[in-house]
């Protein structure tokens, strides 16, 4: 079948999903007030708290949750076929993505832009917060220390890459200071900073860059690691409007500018789906694909990670609370068209069934690399580029992402340690100079306390984020649920997709606990039995408000 139909089946969907649905969750939902003073007017501060041209923001908090994640999960999913893949992320998209993203604005907005853990001890109690935050910091420390693993093997495998890659934030600086300073217009300004960025990723490939095999003793990859983190931890302490807003924007500017590329390259080369529509055929140890579909593919789907950007960066950035359907359902929009592109290029940027079978001869194999390869192919046979050329192009929009996601996910465990200074009366835990440190040093533990000399441990935990980020996706959609219920709205749009996301993610938690325990994974089987245990209780908080509610509502009508 041609790639064709996926691209206008997938797009018209998503399409459909914003200026439809979007539109009746944005009026009937959410009620979102014009005239409501958000966070970003009422606490401005310069630093976090900034409101934001919604065009600019957008380009911050898409870029932020997008990483290399809607690239990864599609990219391993399509072993089960193209057909399950391409379903999750359309229908996960209009009515799962869209809703949680956008909800989590919303909800921070309307409690003083507070994250989606600490507001739950106003919305729920105390307890629920407590055990939900833990939740949210276990994420953030495998997104950190994960990311910073995947842009170092990145920076090594493909060193023409170094250059565009840093040279983004030098861009990033000088643009921050045209668009705040509105030195020239933002029009302008978007030219400048995609033909820079651009201009980079033709010069990387003539000056590779390599960092010596040991420095102190150091490999490389763990050197990487540790200018990565030193770099997020500055990142984190600079004002938003310096460094991270302008980055993310232009960051996101140059994907949609990819896709555009990818997506023309895939109308003019007309290519084939050579992967099966449904993969009757899986090699063997592949895990069943219900219900691990849904959460190898998150992002691009529906992703906790995504409510907790929604709530802790952005909802401090909106200017007009009418922004935030813009800026969370169009940017899980965005997010979604990223993951049907890595669907349609890892499906058919083989040249046969034999070639897309030696990539894809075990669950997990595929991922950027099968994203890398395939796309350049297709760019080439679309537009002529050379291969080396698209396989940098995209591999640098990889990396790029991955360090817009290590920026914000530092800032967010920075936030993390402020909220439990605020909570605990830890005084000097809530300035920001000593927050950063505590959450840098957190991830450096669990990088080379785990991993050993090479920095890699946070790849010890990750086989548990993929279960970990849907629970914690599936507690924000109950968070907001009980938020809607409180104020006498419908929460069909929340309730439906929050019920099947528990079921599918509690199921793989099982299953996963299960093998981990056949394999004698005891460090995992326990930090698995945490997450299990703090999800049900959580959950269980919840529905004790919702029934509370209820039965007060009923009274009230009584």
């Amino acid at each position: 079948m041609s790639a064709i139909v996926l691209l206008v089946l997938g797009l018209g969907g998503m399409a459909a999903g914003y200026f439809l649905y979007s539109r009746f969750i944005a009026e009937r939902i959410y009620q979102l007030d014009p005239d409501y003073r958000t966070p970003a007017h009422a606490q401005q501060d310069g630093v976090d708290f900034v409101p934001t041209n919604r065009f600019v923001l957008w380009g911050h908090h898409f870029t932020s949750v997008a990483g290399a994640a809607p690239i990864v999960g599609p990219a391993i999913a399509v072993i089960w076929g193209w057909l399950p893949a391409f379903l999750w992320v359309v229908l996960g998209t209009i009515f799962f993505a869209g809703v949680h993203d956008f909800g989590a604005i919303w909800a921070s907005v309307r409690n003083r832009a507070r994250s989606i853990g600490a507001l739950t001890g106003e919305v729920v109690g105390k307890r629920a917060r407590a055990i939900f935050m833990i939740v949210i910091f276990l994420v953030l420390l495998m997104v950190n220390a994960v990311f910073a693993v995947v842009i170092s093997r990145l920076l090594i495998n493909n060193p023409g890459a170094v250059v565009p890659v840093w040279g983004a934030i030098a861009v990033a600086l000088v643009i921050g200071q045209l668009i705040y300073r509105r030195i020239i217009g933002l029009g302008l300004v978007s030219i400048i900073g995609v033909a820079a960025l651009y201009a980079l990723i033709y010069v990387g490939p003539q000056v590779p860059v390599t960092l010596p095999e040991s420095t102190f003793g150091l490999s490389a990859a763990a050197s990487w690691i540790l200018i990565l983190f030193f770099y997020a931890a500055i990142a984190s302490l600079l004002p938003v409007w310096v460094l991270l807003q302008p980055r993310d924007y232009i960051n996101g500017l140059q994907l949609f500018i990819g896709l555009i590329l990818l997506y023309g390259a895939v109308l003019v080369a007309n290519p084939t789906l050579v992967a099966p529509m449904i993969n009757a055929d899986v090699p063997a140890g592949t895990p069943s694909l219900i219900p691990l579909l849904f959460v190898t593919i998150a992002c691009g789907a529906i992703s906790g990670f995504h409510g907790l950007v929604s709530s802790g960066t952005t909802s401090k950035q909106l200017d007009k609370e009418t922004d935030a359907r813009f800026v969370g359902y169009f940017g899980a929009v965005g997010e979604g068209t990223l993951a049907l592109a890595a669907i349609i290029v890892t499906c058919a940027g083989f040249a046969t069934l034999a070639d897309w079978q030696a990539v894809y001869h075990a669950y997990g194999e595929g991922g950027v690399g099968a994203f890398v390869n395939g796309g350049a192919t297709i760019l080439n046979a679309g537009t002529g580029m050379d291969i080396a050329v698209g396989a940098t192009l995209l591999t640098v929009m990889a990396a790029l992402f991955a360090g817009t996601t290590m920026d914000t996910g530092l800032r967010l465990q920075r936030y993390i340690f402020q909220e439990w200074s605020e909570i605990y009366g830890i005084r000097w835990m809530g300035k920001p100079l000593p927050a950063t440190l505590l959450a840098v040093a957190s991830c450096l533990l669990l990088a080379f306390g785990a991993g050993g000399a090479d920095g890699s441990g946070g790849m010890l935990i990750w086989p548990l984020f993929g279960t970990t980020n849907q629970l914690l996706a599936g507690l924000t959609l109950l968070v907001i649920t009980v938020m809607l219920v409180r104020l006498g709205r419908p929460s069909a749009p929340t309730l439906i997709p929050l019920v099947f996301l528990l079921v599918m993610t509690l199921a793989a938690l099982l299953i996963q606990l299960r093998n981990l325990y056949l394999a004698g994974d005891w460090f995992l089987v326990i930090l698995d039995l945490v997450v299990l245990v703090a999800a049900a209780l959580v959950t269980l908080e919840c529905l004790g408000t919702l029934r509370r509610l209820r039965r007060d509502q009923r009274e009230a009508r009584a």
